[in-house]
């Protein structure tokens, strides 16, 4: 497929008609956890310095993105946080003309630290990764003993104000599966969205297998069973990866992103780009286009913006994970960007 100009179509639309507006920027590989769904617990060799976009890189193609329709951007790594002075890009990104929101991916660890400068720099939205409210159960989910560190991380973003504060919550049968009520009562509870994420199969040596996926149907089913609650649909099928519910008294929000039982890939509406600078169409793409390359190589914004159309008109049909000739990627989550 050849590439629109951008002044005919500044949309980023692919083959099949789905307009591409959310990106999602990894800014580091680095991570102090050891989340066993994402990466094993030994053997990571981090990039080198030199190896990850310059924030003046990352600002210059965001800039880039947001010329062809690119109005949401989501930073992760790795831990975002582990990234010297990140407030710093916030500032930069949230000066970008056409972007309406900047978010964050992170495992909290960082966030007490940090969080009035990143309100200050201009971010609005967090996502924060917990998947267990037992500090033993969390140990064994992330190898690491931080529990406490990231309740502190929480309560400094529920000080400042920052709405929503969402959580995202891998339950892996057999080890989480048992605290489905508990959150569901934390969303009551605390202003946090809570959103069960299902395992996929993503991590080197995550011991993925699909009887360990916990469905969102099950969840449903413990929630309303546990809470005696029914929980009402607000969003579903839509372009965002969440579908999202509220308890019929209205008093709590639940979102499910269930990428292996029920796909949502053909409403997608979103792009990554590593930290190395690498382009994927989809978490699971077999294929990058580098951007980074480009960049140092001094080509020009139009032909980045071409670059960038000709990628995302061969955006993917879908993950094939629960097909016969689905293919893990060589990269971990943590390399690719959570």
């Amino acid at each position: 497929m050849s590439s629109i100009p951008t002044s005919s179509n500044p949309r980023l639309a692919d083959s099949f008609g789905r307009v591409v507006d959310n990106l999602r920027i990894s800014v580091t590989d680095r991570c102090n956890f050891r989340c066993r769904y994402c990466m094993p617990e030994e053997g990571m060799v981090w990039m080198e310095k030199s190896e990850l976009l310059a924030f003046e890189e990352i600002e210059r193609l965001t800039h880039i993105f947001a010329g062809l329709g690119i109005r949401k951007i989501r930073l992760t790594g790795g831990e975002p946080l582990m990234r010297k002075d990140l407030y710093l890009l916030v500032e930069k990104l949230a000066r970008i003309s056409g972007l309406n929101d900047i978010a964050l991916t992170t495992n909290g660890y960082f966030l007490a630290e940090q969080a009035m400068q990143l309100y200050k720099a201009g971010l609005r939205r967090i996502n924060v990764s917990l998947d267990s409210l037992d500090p033993v159960k969390f140990n064994v989910m992330t190898r690491r003993n931080y529990y406490s560190k990231i309740w502190e991380g929480l309560d400094a973003v529920e000080a400042l104000g920052i709405r929503p504060i969402k959580l995202n919550v891998v339950l892996i049968r057999g080890i989480n599966d048992d605290e489905i009520g508990k959150f569901a009562y934390l969303a009551r509870t605390k202003p946090f969205i809570i959103r069960f994420i299902e395992f996929m199969p993503i991590g080197a040596d995550d011991g993925w297998s699909r009887d360990k996926v916990v469905t969102t149907a099950e969840i449903i089913s413990t929630i309303e069973r546990e809470i005696r609650k029914r929980l009402v649909p607000v969003e579903q099928r839509g372009i965002q990866p969440a579908d999202r519910f509220v308890f019929e008294d209205g008093i709590g929000e639940i979102g499910f992103i269930s990428s292996v039982s029920e796909p949502f890939c053909e409403h997608c509406n979103r792009v990554r780009m590593t930290s190395d600078g690498k382009l994927r169409t989809c978490l699971f793409s077999l294929v990058e286009t580098d951007l980074k390359a480009m960049l140092r190589e001094g080509a020009s914004d139009e032909d980045i913006e071409r670059a960038i159309r000709d990628a995302v008109a061969k955006k993917e049909a879908g993950h094939l994970i629960n097909q016969p000739t689905f293919v893990r990627p060589s990269r971990t989550m943590s390399q690719i960007g959570g």
